[in-house]
């Protein structure tokens, strides 16, 4: 490893799994201390645990103002600052048809997954703006670039998280602060794990679907990819990157074909004379 984000301090929202924790594990090994919040106290406790005195566990709802301060006081608290801060928790939310979507779950998926962003944001900068400096990144997805790629409050939320990064950048940019969104696709994940195979643990079979329908041949996407995207982010080789959103789907937003391997051709994947005005082909 080549320490790129050496004695920085980082908080990591929805620590305790999938990017999460591997962003934590990720960080660590490039000499980061990290401060995970989640509500799986448990596997928190865990994923902290394992990574000795560089790494600490908070209980935090990242829907509740009160918790998200506090897990942003916990790094200063204990470590003395805050360098980064990683809006990661999310869950799928609400589904099915607009028509049959229960206001209450369009509610409560919006505060887990947009209003965490707003208060992870708005804790970070009080403080980072003081110290002059700092990194912020928010996980959007796929979902928040193109439409049909998840539910609809999802999506929403999504999307919303890349607008919000925008403008946050563009008033903490003058403070030495840097803002960013990372935009997964489909990655083996527990959350991907409970909708593939019904057990958020079984992440084997999970890969094994993602390696199968992934626009790369053979090429699953994992919480590695994700955890090193973030790595960048925060690191001084994304210094001058503020306000971006960075894809990480394997080419799915590019209209790259799901399991290429197997797909029929496309039309325009064999030559044919070039095609003119008025329906005419061929150049002379």
């Amino acid at each position: 490893m080549s320490a790129r984000v050496a004695g920085r301090v980082v908080a990591i929202t929805g620590g305790a799994s999938g990017f999460g924790a591997a962003t934590a594990r990720l960080l660590v090994a490039e000499g980061a201390r990290v401060v995970l919040g989640d509500i799986q106290d448990d596997k928190g406790t865990a994923v902290a645990t394992g990574l000795g005195e560089m790494a600490v566990f908070r209980h935090c709802d990242v829907t509740s103002e009160p918790d998200v301060a506090g897990l942003v006081d916990a790094a200063v608290s204990t470590y003395g600052r805050l360098d980064g801060m990683v809006n990661n928790a999310g869950i799928v939310g609400a589904v099915g048809p607009i028509d049959e979507t229960p206001l209450a779950e369009y509610e409560f998926t919006m505060a887990v997954l947009l209003r965490s962003v707003f208060l992870g944001m708005k804790h970070a900068a009080r403080v980072m703006k003081p110290q002059g400096s700092g990194s912020i990144v928010s996980i959007s997805s796929v979902a928040g670039i193109q439409g049909g790629l998840g539910p609809h409050v999802y999506a929403t939320a999504k999307t919303a998280v890349i607008g919000l990064t925008r403008n946050i950048a563009a008033e903490l940019g003058a403070f030495g602060i840097r803002v960013n969104a990372i935009s997964p696709g489909k990655h083996a994940t527990p959350m991907n794990a409970n909708l593939v195979a019904g057990d958020p643990d079984d992440i084997e079979r999970t890969l094994d679907y993602m390696r199968a329908i992934s626009p790369l041949r053979d090429r699953p996407g994992t919480a590695d990819d994700i955890a090193h995207a973030i790595l960048w982010l925060l690191s001084d080789d994304a210094g001058f990157v503020t306000g971006h959103t960075l894809v990480v789907d394997g080419g799915l937003t590019i209209g790259a074909p799901e399991n290429p391997g197997t797909r029929t051709p496309s039309r325009w994947s064999t030559h044919a004379p070039v095609v003119r005005e008025a329906g005419k082909r061929g150049i002379d």
